[in-house]
């Protein structure tokens, strides 16, 4: 199972990365890239504890569904997420850039980098965890992009 605490993953994220462009359009969704990158920048902050996000009452059941993020199977299209990750305005694509790779960086430096246990819809995480979950995600809209 891959985890942004791999380094063979994380140099596979970074090529990636290094694909998109401000003009990439989007195989689905509504997010345009800056979004997109703005929109992952969240959720890299939250396992280093620089964003806390409210729980929702479906904290109760999230943890059943840890499987999604524990199994190779990738995300699919579409997939929901909170209020608090949606990006609807516009973004700078060189700023979400920067921002994004600042998180990233942060992260990757290992499991002593996650400083939140706990996730707004999942409960309960451990550093294994954030690494899976954080890597699922970004290849998600990695793929979203086409890279």
């Amino acid at each position: 199972m891959k985890t942004l605490f791999d380094e063979a993953t994380i140099q596979e994220l970074k090529q990636r990365f290094e694909k998109l462009n401000a003009n990439i359009t989007n195989e689905w969704g509504k997010m345009n890239a800056a979004q997109m990158l703005a929109h992952c920048t969240a959720t890299l902050q939250m396992p280093l504890g620089d964003l806390q996000v409210k729980k929702t009452p479906l904290t109760l059941i999230g943890w059943m569904f840890k499987g999604v993020f524990r199994n190779e199977k990738p995300f699919g299209k579409n997939s929901p997420t909170t209020a608090e990750f949606l990006m609807k305005d516009n973004r700078d694509f060189e700023s979400e850039q920067q921002r994004f790779l600042e998180a990233f960086q942060k992260l990757t430096k290992g499991p002593d980098s996650v400083k939140c246990f706990q996730h707004p819809f999942f409960g309960k995480m451990t550093c294994e965890d954030w690494g899976r979950l954080m890597y699922k995600h970004m290849d998600h809209h990695f793929r979203q992009f086409g890279v």
